[in-house]
């Protein structure tokens, strides 16, 4: 009975190996067709070879000539507008405001009336001050009188001069009080005027911090209102280190700067160079310099975003690419300067750029062509092909 058993569990075994052999087998053959049929879809294509090395075409680029020719050396930045100056306005004593006496944002005078605050604790402090002061006045008097007298009895030895003396000793006491008296009388008036708080600079007005009624103390943090001169205004902006000995001399005085609004060219004012600052930013080799513009018309506001344009000689021999060509990398400026069709990479210095043009300093000689356009498939030393010319320069 066990050898029947023992041979039917052998039977059963050998029909589930089988059953699991067809399964391996189709999958396998699945797998197979799947690799084959990826293999005719998806083939790696030949890779094409680089542009402008051996087994592909040359990449076209436009190129253009460096031309040597008189330049005027013309700057330009971006500025800021500035309040030729700003004042901000505190009070000075304590107390309630009583009356403004102009609208925010208006235009006002050095001199005129701008708050008014309780002048009343003030007055009576005064009030106070001159009443003593008339009162040890009196006493002066008085005691004057008596030294005199006591003079005249001395003389006449009619009093010893203890008293005398006494007599004197009192007047000059007297006479200190006095003067102490009106030293306080000026220190109140002086407080009483601080009540009325007047525009020390004409300029234009900012918004109010205060209102009448409100409550001001000394020197508060806060300005009660702001006052900006905006008649002349000045004009701050950045120019390269490397162009200081142009700004030396006395011409440049009459150096005439324009500002302009972005994308407005009828606000264009014109001004004059008013300020060079003494030493140079070390992180960006710049000179701050500041043109100062009369602004009659308020075309230029505190504040404003300009582009500046300043003008300072002619340069006879300058070297000039189109802007195009000037290509900016980690090691610094540089353009692919062309030669027997190949692209050589060439460092450059930058003198300044007049809108498409560019001045370069050095790097590049007249007669060298440098690319203007097909930078980005090239590399240094590569083979290029030349688009028909544009207009190299202006």
């Amino acid at each position: 009975m066990n050898r029947i058993v023992a041979l039917a569990i052998d039977v059963e075994h050998m029909r589930v190996f089988r059953n699991m052999r067809s399964v391996y087998l189709a999958s396998a053959a699945i797998l197979l067709i799947g690799a084959t049929g990826c293999g005719r879809t998806g083939a790696p294509a030949p890779s094409a070879a680089p542009a402008g090395r051996a087994g592909g075409p040359p990449p076209p680029v436009a190129i253009a000539d460096v031309v040597e020719r008189a330049m005027p050396v013309t700057i330009r930045a971006v500025g800021t507008v500035e309040a030729s100056s700003t004042v901000d306005i505190r009070a000075q004593v304590a107390g309630p405001i009583l009356a403004i006496s102009f609208q925010e944002g208006a235009d006002v005078k050095a001199g005129d009336l701008l708050f008014t605050i309780d002048p009343r604790p003030f007055q009576g402090i005064v009030n106070q001050a001159e009443s003593v002061l008339a009162r040890d006045t009196a006493q002066l008097n008085n005691l004057e009188a008596q030294a005199q007298r006591a003079d005249d009895l001395f003389s006449r030895g009619v009093i010893p001069k203890a008293d005398r003396d006494t007599l004197a000793a009192n007047v000059a006491s007297m006479r200190a009080t006095v003067n102490a008296d009106r030293g306080t009388l000026e220190a109140a008036r002086l407080q009483l005027s601080y009540t009325k708080i007047a525009a020390p600079v004409s300029g234009r007005t900012g918004a109010l911090q205060v209102h009448q009624g409100s409550l001001v103390r000394a020197n508060d943090a806060a300005p009660m209102v702001t006052i900006s001169a905006t008649a002349p205004v000045n004009v701050t902006f950045a120019i390269p280190a490397r162009l200081l000995p142009r700004l030396r001399g006395p011409e440049t005085r009459d150096l005439r700067i324009t500002a302009s609004i972005p994308g407005v060219p009828e606000s264009a004012a014109t001004g004059k160079l008013g300020f060079v600052d003494s030493s140079a930013n070390r992180a960006t080799d710049t000179i701050t310099v500041k043109g100062v513009f009369p602004n009659g018309n308020r075309q230029l506001w505190p504040g404003q975003y300009v582009d500046v344009t300043m003008q300072l000689a002619i340069e006879p021999h300058a070297l000039v690419i189109p802007t195009a060509a000037v290509q900016a990398s980690q090691q610094g400026q540089f353009v692919y300067v062309v030669k027997d069709n190949t692209a050589e990479m060439r460092p450059v210095r930058i003198g300044w750029t007049d809108g498409d043009i560019t001045v370069v300093e050095s790097g590049v000689s007249a007669g060298d062509k440098v690319v203007t356009d097909g930078h980005l498939r090239l590399t240094p030393g590569a083979k290029i092909s030349i688009k028909p010319a544009v207009a190299s320069s202006r």
